[in-house]
């Protein structure tokens, strides 16, 4: 250690002996709280909540008699509305915090909430945080709903807020209006990464907010419930700025839809929305207002058990948004029932019309597939399902003696956008890279 280090601990002994020769002894030194590492490997000091007295100051309000300038000294600043203090909160059995309800209230814009693995019920929330990371550390935490809700809306309500949550699991939301969703995203930017949504009424559902962002990656959806009530979707985006969903595994519906955006662009890429033997839903994938819509590199599936004719929707509710495009390249598309159709464009509902792009899709089994509206239709092979094969657990790849294999031509670019797949999806959620320069198999497998 070299002087600078040493010499604030000597001034400490040497006024600590002084204190002592001169018969005092010091004050009982103020308990700060333990000394924890936070997520960027730094030590600080967490204190748990205490209760607050009549009159005293809430945790991280500075009392006034603290804001006073010293003699001479100008006044304080006032501090801001918000202010990140950037603590991490430690949730778990053990912890100083074991309620996620607790860490909520305490939290402050710019916080850590870690959620330590275990099954946490009832522990429904409403987020009012500007800002805020709230991850599941280890084995993902599971929270159980148990008829508990936010605002009768959600077990997490996100109000207006620019959020991560990761690796977190949401089960078995149920509320008086059918629609209960494990997280409820009203407004803000909010990212959802490696987390799991299932027996929910809805997995994720947004507002209306022109201007909300929700970005959903390598997570997990699926067991809609099957009771009567409201359409079940698994992931439901409302009338908001963008949408993206990216490595994401959808299964298992019931009657509502895997994927339903009516968002003015939604960007769905690398994901596995296959309904599964023993899934009803109806559309896969459907966007009921159009808008800009990014569809590459996904296995879309429906068995049929299905509820509706139709693998992937597009304008069935009527124009929304002023652009509406369909991009859909290198996708594969598998349809079990013989009056399937592979795409459903509702061009007549569209007042100022709607482009169509569809490019280097496998289509899979006994379904239609033909232009609709006007656009670039090449490179789209049908295939039965039997010339597929398995790879890595997945059973919709070409296999490597297929005639198909490297045959597709570049799907091009739109502006700066290109059409080409970079990745493609794994088991059991999440993407890989494709290496840069292989030569393109009609599909999403490469």
């Amino acid at each position: 250690m070299n002087d600078r280090h040493r010499f604030p601990a000597v001034l400490i002994l040497s006024s600590l002996a002084t204190a002592v020769l001169a018969g005092e002894l010091p004050s009982e030194p103020a308990e700060l709280g333990s000394i924890r590492r936070n997520e960027r490997g730094q030590l600080e000091v967490f204190k748990a909540p205490a209760e607050t007295p009549s009159g005293a100051a809430a945790p991280g309000v500075v009392p006034e008699a603290l804001k006073r300038a010293a003699p001479g000294q100008p006044p304080a600043p006032k501090a801001p509305a918000a202010v990140a203090s950037g603590k991490t909160i430690v949730v778990g059995p053990l912890e100083q915090v074991s309620s996620i309800q607790e860490a909520a209230r305490i939290a402050r814009d710019g916080d850590t909430v870690e959620i330590r693995s275990g099954v946490y019920r009832q522990q429904a929330v409403l987020w009012t945080q500007a800002r805020l990371t709230i991850r599941g550390v280890g084995q993902r935490p599971v929270l159980i709903a148990d008829g508990a809700s936010a605002e009768g809306k959600a077990l997490w309500v996100v109000r207006n807020a620019d959020m991560l949550i990761e690796n977190i699991e949401f089960r078995g939301v149920r509320v008086a209006d059918g629609n209960g969703a494990g997280i409820r995203f009203e407004n803000g930017h909010l990212r959802v990464v490696r987390c799991a949504f299932f027996d929910n009424e809805m997995g994720i559902l947004t507002g209306n907010s022109a201007t909300a962002v929700l970005e959903v990656e390598d997570s997990e959806f699926g067991q809609a419930p099957t009771h009567a009530g409201a359409l079940h979707h698994l992931l439901y985006a409302g009338s908001i700025a963008r949408l993206s969903v990216r490595g994401s595994r959808l299964e298992q519906g019931f009657r509502g839809h895997l994927i339903k955006s009516r968002a003015r662009e939604s960007d769905i890429r690398y994901n596995m929305l296959v309904d599964g033997g023993d899934g009803r839903a109806s559309y896969e994938l459907e966007f009921p207002n159009g808008g800009l819509a990014w569809v590459i590199g996904n296995i879309i599936g429906q068995t049929d058990k299905t509820d509706n004719r139709d693998l992937i929707a597009y304008g069935a509710e009527g124009q929304r948004w002023p652009e509406n495009v369909l991009y859909l390249a290198h996708n594969t598309l598998i349809d079990g029932w013989s009056g399937g159709r592979f795409l459903h464009v509702w061009t007549a509902r569209m007042a100022s019309g709607v482009e169509v792009w569809a490019v280097n899709n496998l289509l899979v089994g006994q379904g239609s597939f033909a232009p609709q509206a006007p656009g670039r239709y090449n490179g789209n092979v049908s295939v039965d399902r039997s010339a597929l094969s398995d790879r890595d657990g997945l059973p919709f790849a070409l296999p490597s003696n297929s005639p198909l294999r490297g045959t597709a031509t570049s799907p091009g670019f739109v502006g700066e956008q290109s059409l080409t797949p970079s990745a493609e999806f794994k088991l059991p959620a999440g993407s890989r890279a494709l290496p840069a320069g292989k030569p393109l198999s009609p599909g999403a497998l490469q």
